[in-house]
């Protein structure tokens, strides 16, 4: 039961997200209260992503190495980074076509390697698979994409110091949902 929650609720996020991109007329008939339903079906799957996800039965695949956790935080530091204004703002990655979609990528990368049983598998690589070919696809929508113009080294450490805490703060998080992420 728990595991067609978890898949349904993927299948809402990547239909919620990739719906202007595949039906792109029927999503522009829609006009700006279509922008609700999509909010809405996108909340309405992470919500169905987590009650999946917490409900399903722990079943091993692989058991990652104790070493995978100080991987893991590294790569979330640099998940949270991409994820921040930081190529808009920043210096640093101000020219890569798709940081969001790399931070998306990176962060469901990082828990594949310290999540070894099917439920993570499902999720984190369904939304990986999700990130990668939401990238592509707008690549071969908008081949002439240019970078806009770069920030300031200022602004990258600003948002580096950012990211440090909000990976304190998820880690926080986290251990009140029941799972330490950092180093024992």
């Amino acid at each position: 039961m728990y595991w067609i929650i978890l898949v349904l609720g993927v299948g809402l996020w990547w239909a919620a997200h990739l719906f202007k991109r595949v039906a792109p007329e029927r999503r522009a008939a829609l006009g700006d209260p279509g922008k609700g339903v999509v909010a809405a079906t996108i909340a309405v799957g992470i919500v169905l992503m987590v009650i999946g996800y917490r409900g399903t039965d722990f079943i091993a695949v692989w058991f990652p190495p104790g070493f995978m956790v100080h991987i893991n935080n590294t790569l979330m530091i640099i998940a949270i980074y991409m994820l921040s204004p930081a190529p808009k703002r920043g210096k640093l990655i101000s020219g890569m076509r798709h940081p969001m979609l790399t931070g998306f990528s990176i962060w469901a990368i990082a828990h594949l390697l310290v999540n070894g049983d099917l439920a993570s598998i499902l999720l984190f690589g369904g939304l990986l698979i999700w990130a990668i070919l939401t990238a592509r696809i707008i690549n071969s929508e908008e081949p002439d994409w240019q970078p806009g113009p770069a920030g300031t080294y200022a602004k990258d450490g600003m948002f580096l110091a950012g990211s440090v805490i909000l990976l304190g703060v998820i880690g926080m998080i986290h251990n009140w949902l029941g799972v330490w992420p950092f180093p024992s």
